[in-house]
């Protein structure tokens, strides 16, 4: 009706697959049910991004639990008394050893904070509540546009059958006092004439508040297309720059944990069962006199 694209009407914006190009026609229901105006898919849009952004928060939530119950574990393991009487250089690696996996945990439960303030919260606070108000108000907005559309559409089509009624009359009065059939006067001829002329202004008046009414609802679907595609890329960006620092956080964790095993290895390289045998002998030997053959 009013927005549809003649064929040789150009893209506002070509090439760019931009919202205020594709959707001013109706979407129809598959099963045959009530059609969705194209402004309201735009609207479904936004409401999803905003239900996909409070998921993706309730997954980081999810992955930080993990990881706080990972770095409890390696705690509560790390204070275990198992092996605890290992002796010498080896001994030392032991105690080195387990002393890492207190230091991971350190490590996993920063990851652990560091998912919750730098990318679980951000997700989840990106455009409050006040958000869905906001595309109510361009929703109604739109609404209350379309519905003068379709009133001043309404009215267009009543003049155009006022107008060709009036024509008529007039057509058939005219026949009839050519050829006599009727005692019509000039008089009734002039009152139809006058009556069909105010029938073509009528028309011409609802076809120009129809117009004026179709150009307001162009500029503010155009408007209003932009401004959502506008907070669309928003969206992508911000969800983007937040996944970009879990991964981030993620190779950070990598690093430090790695620096939580340097020492193990260090203390490994220095394992010499010679020094600890050493040790050992020296804390347990019993004795050192060898027995002898007896003299008789």
């Amino acid at each position: 009706r009013s927005g549809c694209r003649c064929p040789e009407q150009q893209l506002l914006k070509p090439d760019e697959w931009s919202y205020c190009d594709y959707f001013w026609a109706d979407k129809k229901d598959p099963q045959g049910a009530t059609s969705l105006p194209g402004f309201e898919v735009l609207l479904q849009k936004q409401l999803k991004g905003k239900q996909m952004q409070k998921e993706m928060s309730e997954f980081i939530h999810e992955r930080t639990k993990i990881e706080e119950e990972y770095a409890k574990n390696l705690s509560k393991l790390s204070l275990s008394p198992l092996a605890a009487q290992e002796e010498g250089t080896l001994g030392e690696a032991w105690t080195q050893l387990k002393k890492s996996l207190h230091d991971e945990a350190e490590v996993h439960l920063k990851f652990a904070n560091k998912l919750h303030t730098e990318v679980e919260k951000p997700l989840l606070t990106f455009r409050g509540d006040h958000f869905k108000k906001d595309l109510k108000k361009y929703d109604h907005h739109m609404a209350d546009l379309r519905k003068q559309l379709a009133s001043r559409f309404a009215s267009v089509e009543k003049a155009r059958k006022a107008l060709a009624d009036r024509q008529k009359d007039l057509e058939v009065k005219t026949q009839q006092l050519e050829v006599k059939l009727s005692n019509k006067t000039e008089e009734d001829i002039k009152k139809a004439r006058r009556k069909s002329t105010q029938a073509g202004d009528d028309l011409m008046r609802c076809v120009d508040l129809y117009n004026q009414t179709q150009s307001k609802w162009f500029e503010e679907m155009v408007t209003a297309s932009m401004e959502l595609e506008k907070l669309e890329v928003e969206r992508i960006e911000w969800i983007q720059q937040h996944l970009r620092q879990y991964t981030t956080l993620r190779h950070e964790t990598d690093m430090f944990n790695q620096s939580t095993v340097e020492p193990v290895d260090q203390l490994l390289q220095n394992v010499d069962p010679s020094k600890d045998r050493e040790l050992w002998v020296k804390e347990n030997k019993t004795g050192e006199v060898r027995p002898v053959d007896m003299d008789i």
